[in-house]
């Protein structure tokens, strides 16, 4: 296993009180593998990704649990000298916002030629050629000529193709994505996540791609975590969870993106809000909105249970998930 993510818990210390953002989460990728991690705003995804990455904020945040296992080596043990050594090298993030990511006023070729002489040691012109090979890599027009220009002067999928490259400059083991295709139109997403898809398979790497946008996986992804109140509700290959979900968090999202099958019909919508991690609801998380609550999930937590009754390595934290999967 590339990456393996075991019972990990972080909270933030607030004002109002202890937000419990990330309640044992568990999750793991192989090389070569693309995990979509799914859910609402606020669900825990970003999050779980920054205390990989060793970026989360602290304070307010504390990871209070768990372990990171990237190579078998736990990075929640690791001094920042280290982690820093591996960020970057063999462990890379996408930032959800390119614009606040890059910095304005450097240009792309310096901060793109940046990983190279600190990382490698290279001068500063052999980093610069390297920067220019970069951006010509993903497809960026005129690539020399456009290395001197800052990030303003770059649209936003063309920004995005920037942090894509920046993210594969030193060829790295895994790649987490954090909602790479967000406020991009859906051409310049699709171009995107092709473009993803394309060097993933040359280098052969592992990609965590966390999104609340259920269309962008179901072509790239090869399984899917589906996250919910700071936990995984759901975990599947992908094609057995869109055709059957084990969860009824997961039902309510798939029903509620728009298909050519039910044009002139409304979207179904889950009712509710996501709960307040600062009071995160007894029992089931999810109770509150669920079509399918009982008694028990009311005060039982679900473990996520192993459901090997219709597929292999599927996992689900709903008391019913059989009632579930027969929809």
């Amino acid at each position: 296993m590339l990456l393996e993510v075991r019972d990990l818990h972080v909270e933030f210390h607030t004002r109002d009180g202890v937000a419990h953002a990330v309640n044992g989460v568990d999750y793991g990728v192989e090389a070569g593998e693309t995990l979509a991690v799914l859910g609402e705003s606020g669900s825990g995804k970003s999050v779980t990704a920054q205390a990989i990455m060793g970026i989360l904020d602290m304070p307010p945040g504390r990871i209070t649990a768990g372990e990171v296992l990237f190579k078998g080596q736990d990075l929640l043990k690791l001094k920042e000298k280290d982690r820093r050594r591996i960020r970057g090298a063999e462990l890379a993030m996408i930032f959800q916002d390119a614009l606040s990511a890059l910095n304005p006023v450097l240009t792309v070729g310096d901060q793109l030629g940046e990983m190279f002489t600190v990382h490698r040691g290279m001068s500063r012109r052999d980093a610069r050629a390297r920067a220019v090979e970069l951006m010509d890599r993903v497809r960026i027009p005129g690539a020399k000529e456009r290395a001197g220009q800052y990030p303003h002067q770059f649209s936003g999928g063309m920004r995005q193709r920037i942090m894509i490259a920046m993210a594969m400059a030193l060829e790295p083991a895994l790649i987490i994505a954090d909602e790479p295709t967000t406020a991009l139109d859906v051409t310049v997403q699709a171009q995107v996540m092709d473009l993803l898809a394309e060097l993933q398979r040359e280098y052969r790497m592992g990609l965590v791609l966390i999104t609340h946008d259920l269309g962008v996986v179901a072509d790239v992804a090869d399984r899917i975590a589906v996250m919910y109140a700071g936990r995984i509700v759901e975990s599947a290959p992908v094609h057995d969870l869109y055709k059957a979900p084990a969860h009824p968090y997961t039902r309510g999202l798939l029903n509620s993106v728009p298909r050519l099958d039910r044009k002139g019909r409304e979207l179904d919508a889950i009712k509710g809000l996501p709960p307040s991690l600062l009071h995160i609801p007894s029992g089931c998380p999810f109770h509150p909105r669920c079509p399918m609550v009982q008694d028990v999930c009311r005060t039982d937590v679900p473990p996520l249970y192993d459901v090997t009754e219709s597929d292999a390595d599927r996992g689900s934290a709903c008391h019913f998930w059989r009632e579930c999967l027969r929809g």
